[in-house]
């Protein structure tokens, strides 16, 4: 499969599973909203995140909507462009995977009131991460397999 159609088939994949996977939670699981203990370190919880991913540089929700919504948008320009350049089946997976959790989060935040809808709780004791979902997954994934190839894939000498 050529690079750029991996690439758009997994920012497909991972938006529409991001999407699916927070209407479940919202629509489903979570009435009433509540804390569903899974194993002894994971929860589901139902959490809104006015920041970036894991909870990062909270900020007011009608303010970051938009600017994060235009800072995402920017970026997922920039990540296709490169895409369109992308050689191999990594790389273009990895842009992929940002770039579909980049728009799921974007989706968030323009139609569902500004936050991005966060469910995983995983913790150690009385340290909890802080929650996430799948698009942040998606995006954490994708960046540490392009850090990955970047400093130990070699391009081979002419």
């Amino acid at each position: 499969m050529p690079p750029l159609r991996l690439g758009l088939l997994a920012a497909a994949i991972v938006a529409v599973l991001d999407q699916a996977s927070k209407y479940w939670i919202v629509e489903i699981v979570m009435q009433p909203p509540r804390l569903i203990p899974v194993t002894p370190f994971f929860n589901l919880v139902l959490g809104r995140n006015c920041g970036v991913s894991f909870g990062f540089l909270r900020l007011d929700c009608a303010v970051s909507a938009w600017v994060l919504s235009g800072l995402a948008l920017a970026i997922v320009v920039a990540l296709v462009i490169w895409l369109r350049q992308a050689e191999g089946p990594w790389i273009a997976g990895a842009l992929g995977l940002v770039i579909g959790g980049a728009i799921g989060n974007v989706f968030d935040r323009i139609f569902q009131g500004g936050g991005v809808v966060d469910f995983l709780d995983f913790y150690v004791g009385t340290f909890h991460w802080p929650a996430f979902n799948v698009a942040d997954t998606a995006i954490t994934v994708g960046a540490a397999i392009l850090i990955l190839e970047s400093l130990f894939v070699r391009p081979e000498k002419e």
